[in-house]
């Protein structure tokens, strides 16, 4: 048990061989540890071999099995494990079903997750504190934030796991400014946070391109001494790039200690967001004479970064290196990429061919991007090929409807027209409303289309106007074939939503 930690291996293995030359391997005790030792050292191989040799096994060899997968991130195997332990006639402990449950948070298992609540509460276990905080951390990381705060809201005294746990959640499910909220609260109720806690609120404002809570974030990782490692350093230096302050999130990443592939992607990342694609690829150069390897992320940042300087060739080139130079199979990600470059560069022939050529299901992500290429290019042929092709794979993307309607618009071909929006009427596509923010004096400001909450709405609406007024009279158009007035006309009463925002583009 004393050295059952990642660097204690040797020593294990040491001890394993004198376990087997003084004949104690034979106790369930010590083949209960051997097991323990190797799956937290992550040799899961060496586990099962202790494990399938055991003739003498009970819960506690099965959870330690079944806990060793959770933890080494193979959900699969723990599950199996789990069933194969119930088949046996074992009864689960508190401890296995925590195991389960973590099995399940990795790859968002909520059946399974709600299955092993269940058997949970019939065996009596719900009541104790670690399984709860299994359970909220379960169904938070599952999508189930009601579920998981139902959870978390029935606890008198919180530890900084739980409070971990729900702030992870709100973040991954993309509520961030529960995230910040949250934390808030838990900073004012005096409990210091983890480097897991600081790295999920720094996505957090990261999202939201929060930038002054960010920076007062920045102040508690002094103050607590978390330092720069990896994943703190890597979420500090995101969170200032993806707010637009590429110096700071520079510096912070010139003082990591370490900077493994992570690192480098953070940074790379925010030069080619922020339209700096050349700094982006002198940083690629710069990573690969250090010696650190790219990865699949790494090349989706690079590809990017030659997406927005529009460098065809060399996109080409680093597209190639992936397979012939490190062995990496470009995933979807990667050919949506190079569809994008070549979009961008006006070449959508091209790009319809290499979409035609990949081998790999990619569903209608290419052809949308192709789609949106082309009502900006204005080639109308290669859009409307793009956009039947939407049509007939399905697509749930209202704004490939939206786009392919406007594409026959913009032709005069008004019975497409009609034929696509009765098409999304039919299948019940319905447009997501628009979302923005904005942070003013460390509070920021959501604004959603079709609401009007906001308590400054009223000025905000007169203010709209006068700048929609202002700009007309300074002769204004949009740059479309036709007037804004005439696509009103064109779109009839019927179509509301869209008449907004063909106004609202006006005013804004």
């Amino acid at each position: 048990s004393a050295v059952s930690v990642p660097s204690g291996l040797p020593m294990g293995v040491q001890l394993h061989g004198l376990a087997v030359k003084d004949g104690l391997v034979v106790f369930v005790s010590v083949e209960n540890s051997l097991v323990t030792m190797y799956a937290k050292a992550g040799c899961m191989d060496a586990a099962l071999h202790v494990f399938a040799s055991s003739k003498e096994r009970n819960s506690i060899t099965w959870s330690a099995m079944i806990t060793g997968y959770a933890q080494n991130g193979n959900a699969e195997s723990a599950f199996r494990m789990f069933l194969q332990m119930l088949a046996a006639g074992f009864s689960p402990t508190e401890f296995t079903l925590v195991g389960v449950l973590n099995a399940c948070s990795d790859v968002g298992a909520l059946m399974e997750g709600k299955q092993t609540h269940g058997l949970m509460v019939k065996l009596g276990f719900e009541v104790q504190v670690y399984v709860k905080s299994a359970l909220v951390d379960m169904y938070a990381k599952c999508g189930c934030i009601t579920d998981a705060k139902e959870g978390f809201d029935q606890f008198h005294e919180l530890d900084i796991v739980l409070w971990t746990a729900m702030v992870a959640g709100h973040v991954q499910n993309g509520e961030y400014e529960e995230a910040l909220r949250l934390y808030a609260r838990m900073d004012k109720e005096g409990i210091i946070p983890t480097n897991l806690t600081i790295t999920s609120v720094l996505k957090a404002c990261a999202g939201l391109a929060a930038l002054e809570p960010g920076k007062q974030l920045h102040t508690q990782i002094l103050k607590f001494g978390f330092g720069l490692g990896s994943s703190v350093g890597s979420a500090l230096s995101t969170m200032y790039s993806k707010c637009g302050n590429l110096d700071d999130g520079t510096v912070v990443f010139r003082r990591m200690p370490h900077k493994d592939v992570i690192a480098w992607n953070s940074i790379i990342s925010g030069f080619s967001q922020n339209g700096r694609g050349n700094e982006a690829l002198d940083l690629f150069e710069e990573m690969k004479l250090e010696g650190t390897a790219p990865d699949h992320i790494t090349f989706i940042n690079v590809l990017c970064a030659c997406s927005h300087m529009g460098l065809v060739d060399r996109g080409w080139i680093y597209f190639r290196s992936m397979t012939k130079d490190y062995g990496l199979t470009p995933r979807l990600d990667h050919y949506a990429c190079m569809v994008d470059i070549l979009s961008r560069a006006g070449m959508l022939n091209e790009a319809k061919d290499f979409i035609e050529s990949i081998s790999i299901d990619h569903g209608t992500c290419l052809w949308r991007i192709l789609l949106g290429a082309c009502r900006s290019i204005r080639d109308f042929d290669v859009g409307a090929y793009a956009g039947e092709q939407l049509m007939e794979l399905g697509t749930g993307d209202s704004s490939a409807y939206i786009l392919l309607s406007n594409i026959y618009a913009a032709q005069r071909k008004w019975t497409d027209v009609e034929r696509v929006r009765h098409l999304m009427r039919s299948r019940g596509v319905s447009k997501d409303p628009g979302c923005s923010w904005v942070e003013l004096n460390s509070k920021i400001h959501v604004f959603v289309v079709g609401e009007q909450q906001h308590p400054e709405a009223e000025n905000i609406n007169t203010e709209l106007r006068r700048l929609a007024k202002h700009m007309k009279d300074e002769g204004y158009r949009p740059t479309s074939k036709f007037s804004w007035e005439e696509e009103l006309d064109t779109l009839g009463e019927s179509h509301e939503e869209d008449q907004f925002e063909l106004i609202s583009a006006v005013s804004s």
